[in-house]
């Protein structure tokens, strides 16, 4: 176990970013087509595919996922995704016709220094290819990918990824991109909201403050007053081999949503885009009551420390005004 979402067997990641942009891609493979879902709780989404994953919806098995910044124009990385696993053959089977079928969600990174006078065309479907390219079962956190250009309300934010194995022997996983309204620690101190579910350190090992001030519950919002609705988003993939029908994987979806409340302050606001993928890989079958409940609450906690660990990895913009990252703090 690396405590990564490619813990998962069959599932490979991969980053394609750009630093003068302050921004990227991120691209889930499934070598085999997966069962999947979607779940949207924040009030400003940006998603490519999202109807198709509707439980009421034909397709059940998906090919990738597309994760990316540059807001709407972000959209473009599936079809760069979508390009690349064309080339490979793969797709949904329509006679002679293959289509491969990539859900993705953006969030909105152009307010963050970057250069993003791009000319005619955003630069989105290439660096979506890019990525797929790169996928991998060893990836990195942080500045990488979707989590390039993301921010929190007082911390730089990132990508992290985290995963769990149940009593019952199954695994879940879930990689997050941290771009949320909020702040993802208690206050302005070390102290991660996600604190009672980690594990052997991963972000830091600060627990939780002794007491709680009134100052520690207040609302930080980034960009205060004149925040919008699009500038904001976290966009979690929670990946699982258990068997699962779509029905399921919805139910687990709207399950691993919590760990977004266990790890951001506040979350699902009308001003984050938050979407949550579930995907399940049907390698091992599962109770579909007990068994799938207990699946969802340690999804949700693994979501939770996926978030904590976006914001523990990254690492400050080199553009005048950024926010410093958590380790500039507290090392």
């Amino acid at each position: 176990m690396k405590n990564l979402l490619t813990d998962i067997a069959g599932v490979r990641v991969g980053h394609a970013d750009d630093a003068a942009l302050a921004s990227g891609v991120t691209a889930v493979i499934f070598d085999q087509p997966a069962v999947a879902t979607i779940d949207v709780r924040g009030g400003g989404p940006g998603t490519r595919e999202g109807a198709l994953l509707d439980v009421a919806n034909t397709v059940e098995r998906i090919d990738a996922i597309a994760l990316s910044g540059g807001s709407a124009f972000g959209l473009e990385a599936g079809g760069g995704v979508q390009a690349w696993l064309a080339e490979q053959g793969r797709g949904f089977v329509v006679r002679g016709a293959v289509i491969p079928i990539v859900p993705g969600a953006i969030c909105f990174d152009l307010l963050n220094g970057g250069n993003k006078k791009w000319g005619r065309f955003a630069p989105y479907r290439e660096l979506g290819y890019a990525a797929a390219a790169a996928a991998a079962t060893d990836f990195a956190l942080g500045n990488s990918g979707a989590g390039l250009g993301a921010t929190t309300a007082n911390f730089k934010g990132g990508l992290g990824s985290a995963s769990a194995t149940t009593p019952g022997g199954i695994t879940v996983a879930a990689l997050a991109v941290v771009n949320a309204v909020g702040s993802v620690t208690v206050g302005d101190g070390p102290w991660f909201w996600a604190a009672p579910f980690e594990i052997d350190g991963e972000f830091g090992g600060r627990g939780l403050p002794a007491a709680f001030t009134p100052d520690m519950l207040r609302a930080r919002l980034k960009g205060g007053p004149s925040a919008t609705p699009v500038e904001n988003t976290t966009l979690a993939v929670v990946v699982t081999d258990a068997d699962l029908t779509k029905t399921q994987a919805k139910r687990l979806a709207v399950i691993a949503q919590t760990g977004f409340a266990r790890a951001i302050y506040p979350v699902h606001a009308p001003l984050d885009g938050d979407v949550l993928f579930v995907a399940a890989t049907g390698e091992k079958t599962i109770d579909p009551l007990a068994g799938l409940t207990e699946l969802g609450m340690v999804a949700a906690n693994v979501v939770a420390r996926a978030i904590a660990r976006g914001v523990y990895t990254a690492a400050a913009l080199p553009f005048p005004g950024a926010l410093p990252a958590w380790r500039d703090r507290f090392g």
